[in-house]
Parts: structure tokens; sequence; C-alpha cells
């Protein structure tokens, strides 16, 4: 039996545990304050210094689900990791796998693909360089996701009528939800041959003004309106994962 431990249960994590315990997998997925009612979630948190939690699979797959937050001076995301880490090795994980973001790409035209450049301007950028430079080091692999969508995510919904800082003109780079779980079980069933880092993002790049006015159309609710009409043609290229028989097969 497969073995999986989900560092973070929440909007993508949860899923993730869903779909694998449906395939027969044993499952543990972590939260700060776990629901008793659902059999697979853990307690894992560092209150103070040190990591504390509840988890007992040993040999199982790790991955980090966790959304990387840098807002705050006091972020603990990077302590977390580490120590998450460290934990799975002394649990001899079978490998570990980071959630990150396109966001650690330039904000540039461009075409950006895993051996693009990285940018490290913001403190949210450095925070993700270094979270997967940790990962990588130590033998694990990365997916950087682009912007996600799917249940309770939906565009025409949190858009609507807003006033957007970015570009009407700008290029669409997002991916459903369902794909991102489908590409963590790619990397994962095809670990030795997997590359350090894929990039996770759909294959259409409509401008903003074109995707939110189709998908407010489609919920009818008020288009968002737009700081400028500047052209940005910012792509984030998500092919490379196809080469493991990846597919991106739900629409953004």
């Amino acid at each position: 039996m497969t073995q999986l431990v989900v560092v973070g249960a929440g909007w993508l994590g949860h899923p993730l545990c869903q779909q694998a315990s449906e395939l027969g997998w044993q499952v543990e997925g972590t939260r700060r304050s776990p629901n008793d009612a659902v059999s697979f979630e853990r307690y894992l948190a560092m209150p103070n210094e040190q990591i504390e939690h509840t988890l007992s699979l040993r040999d199982a797959w790790w991955v980090c689900a966790l959304p990387p937050r840098a807002r705050h001076a006091d972020s603990n995301y990077l302590p977390m990791l580490q120590q998450t880490l460290a934990l799975s090795k002394k649990m001899s994980a079978r490998g570990f796998l980071l959630c990150s973001s396109t966001g650690v790409y330039s904000n540039e035209n461009g075409h950006y693909h895993e051996l693009s450049a990285l940018d490290t301007s913001t403190e949210r950028q450095q925070l993700l360089v270094s979270a997967e430079e940790h990962v990588t080091k130590q033998g694990g692999k990365v997916l950087r996701l682009a912007g996600l969508v799917g249940p309770g995510r939906e565009p025409g919904n949190f858009v609507a009528g807003k006033t957007l800082k970015s570009s009407s003109q700008s290029l669409v780079n997002m991916v459903h939800q369902q794909d991102v779980i489908n590409a963590i079980f790619t990397v994962l069933s095809q670990w030795q041959v997997a590359q350090p880092i894929y990039n996770v993002c759909h294959e259409w790049h409509p401008t903003r003004a074109q995707y939110y006015q189709q998908k407010c159309h489609a919920l009818n609710t008020a288009a968002p309106e737009f700081s400028s009409a500047e052209k940005v043609e910012r792509i984030i290229d998500g092919s490379a994962i196809c080469q493991l028989g990846f597919a991106y097969n739900y629409a953004i």
C-alpha cells in the first residue's frame, strides 16, 4: 500500500488527501486544528521554535502544500519547511515534493521555463527561492504552480466588479486544481526519472480582459476594470512535465 503525508491539508492539500485515500493509499494530512471527523487529518504546527505533530506514517511520500506567505515579518514558513524536511527524513520519507509558485519568475515580458532566471526582488520571491533551494539540495522536487482555479476559486466570482491593478492586455497563466493534483501523482509515480523542478501551467494564455469577461459572463457577474491596457506578454511554459505522460485536462 502506498502512503502519503500532505503538509497543509487546505484548499489543495485536502482534495489531494481525499483522492489518494480513494485510491487505497494510507494518508495523513496536517492542519493546525485538525477535524477529528476527518479520518486522515493530523496535527502539525510550530507554536514555539520546535515542530509538534501527531503524524505516524513511515516510508511515505511527502507533499508540502502550505501556501508560502511573506506578508508579515514574523512569517514562519521557512523555519516550518526546514523542520518539516528534517521530520520527513526521520520518518524515512520516500521523497519530498514542494508546491511552489511561478511567482519566482520576473513579471516582465518573456517566455519562462524551468531553467529561466529567477527574480528575487521581492520578499515573497526571496522566500520562494530559499524554500525551493532547501528542498532540492536535500533531494526533493518542486512544482511551480501558476494561478490556481477550481472549486471555491471561480474567477467570475472573485474578480466581479473589481478594479484590478494588472493590465487588461497582460496574458493569463493559470492552472486548475485537479490538474495540479494529477501532476503531483505523475511526479510521485515517476520519481526516479522526473526532473527536480517543473512548471505546472495550462497552455491557454488569453488576455486578462478576454479571460475575465468570459468568466464573468458565464456567471452573470460584472466584469472587472483594469488599471492599464499595456501589452504584457509574460508566458509560463508548463509543457516540460508532459514528457512524463502528463496532460492538462481541465479548463481554466
